[in-house]
């Protein structure tokens, strides 16, 4: 398959970098009122799940989808980011929008939002609202983009179920320095009465979701008091469910797919199955969570290609639950970062898996941070790599067969999958 040509929507998305002087600047006063003069298409959408959280969202998102859609319904989805196309984050009754369909949207938001300032993300929130309010689904699963509280997403007043992955430290800038302050900012998306399912948290950040879950009065199901996943199945107070391999890699892929479990039975629709949840779990897929890859950059066999779009330190550890299974080969890390990301938390788990790491910095990579500081930040333990094509042929030419992962930022495995030609779907 060829690569994606960019389009007319991806050039409007980037015309509209120009409306706002910050990438990110929290707030819903400017949505709200670009949605008031669109005539509030989020009052026009089918029942919501709001999902938020630091690690896991994603996946959890994906796991929602399936599981209604294997119990027949028809599922919009809005996530973020995208890893090679914009195309990625809105998907309409479960296919991703199409060229012409969102570049008309685009234009359409542009022309209203008339030159006001207004940040893309929440331009193109208010795009993918429009568009969700014109196509007939049984479902939204709509995943923050930052934090919560104010995030855009957060204009949804009354969704029928919300869930909160792990959270860990990551994007203090904009959220607090402190696990409390960050939970804080996940726990703004719970509304009066919508219940939320929540997975296995810090104890810091459990409390806070308590506190707040009280105080709006949003019934709260946590994992370990509400809900579990364990000896292969779910099993909350309406019962327990086996569950299948899961379609998802890794030991956190259970508490993923149990907030979504947990937040659908708790919200109950009349479509929700255990028949939907058995296959939903087995069929769920999302790209750049332990991926295996098998196209371009792949070496031949015994060789293996994954891929991995972790970047923070809840992330390194969830890896390192997974690799510890991996230790049956060589094992050959292929790390490139975002550039404020704490590269030592990331790394700290996995350097004492790795047989060889490699610091990576792709071209075309967004704010990739340079080679020297991860190095310096695996303690010396990496070598330069200083490139993916470059780290793998040096792995087949001086190392024994094993895996490779590739991993530490979203935005590098964007650019491994347009190099290997797999493409999101």
């Amino acid at each position: 398959m060829g690569a994606p040509t960019i389009g007319r929507a991806e050039a409007l998305v980037e015309r509209l970098h120009a409306l706002h002087p910050k990438l990110i600047d929290l707030s819903l006063d400017r949505l709200h009122g670009l949605l008031a003069r669109l005539g509030h298409p989020e009052r026009s959408l089918p029942p919501v799940v709001h999902v938020a959280g630091t690690n896991g969202k994603g996946s959890t998102c994906a796991h929602l989808r399936a599981i209604a859609e294997a119990a027949g319904q028809r599922v919009h989805a809005y996530t973020s980011p995208h890893l090679v196309r914009f195309h990625e984050r809105i998907r309409l009754a479960g296919t991703l929008v199409g060229e012409d369909a969102l570049a008309d949207a685009l234009e359409e938001v542009e022309a209203v939002n008339a030159s006001e300032p207004i940040t893309v993300f929440e331009i193109t929130t208010a795009v993918a609202l429009l568009l969700f309010s014109r196509v007939p689904a049984d479902l939204l699963v709509l995943e923050v983009g930052l934090g919560g509280r104010f995030d855009a997403t957060n204009v949804v007043d009354r969704p029928a179920a919300c869930a909160i992955a792990s959270i860990s430290m990551d994007h203090m800038e904009f959220l607090g320095g402190t696990l409390a302050g960050i939970a804080f900012e996940k726990a703004g998306i719970l509304k009066p009465g919508v219940p939320c399912a929540t997975g296995a948290q810090h104890p810091e950040a459990l409390s806070v979701l308590e506190r707040v879950a009280g105080e709006v009065g949003a019934p709260l199901h946590a994992r370990f008091r509400e809900w579990d996943v364990a000896d292969g199945a779910f099993a909350d107070a309406a019962g327990r469910i086996p569950l299948p391999r899961f379609g998802l890699r890794g030991p956190h892929q259970h508490d993923n797919a149990g907030i979504a479990i947990a937040a659908l039975r708790a919200w109950n629709p009349p479509w929700l199955s255990d028949v939907a949840i058995v296959e939903g779990v087995a069929s769920a897929t999302w790209p750049a969570r332990l991926q295996r890859l098998h196209g371009r950059l792949t070496p031949p066999a015994p060789w293996e290609l994954w891929l991995d779009g972790g970047h923070n330190a809840g992330a390194g550890e969830a890896l390192a639950e997974a690799l510890r299974d991996w230790r049956d080969r060589p094992l050959h890390l292929v790390v490139g970062m975002k550039q404020g990301k704490t590269a030592e938390g990331f790394l700290r788990p996995l350097l004492p898996l790795a047989d060889t790491i490699h610091a990576v910095r792709e071209p075309g990579q967004h704010l990739a941070m340079e080679v020297e500081d991860i190095v310096a930040a695996s303690g010396g333990a990496a070598r330069p790599g200083p490139d993916v094509a470059t780290a793998l042929a040096r792995l087949r030419a001086d190392a024994p067969p094993g895996r490779i992962l590739v991993c530490g930022s979203l935005y590098l495995a964007g650019e491994v999958l347009k190099a290997d030609g797999t493409w999101p779907e």
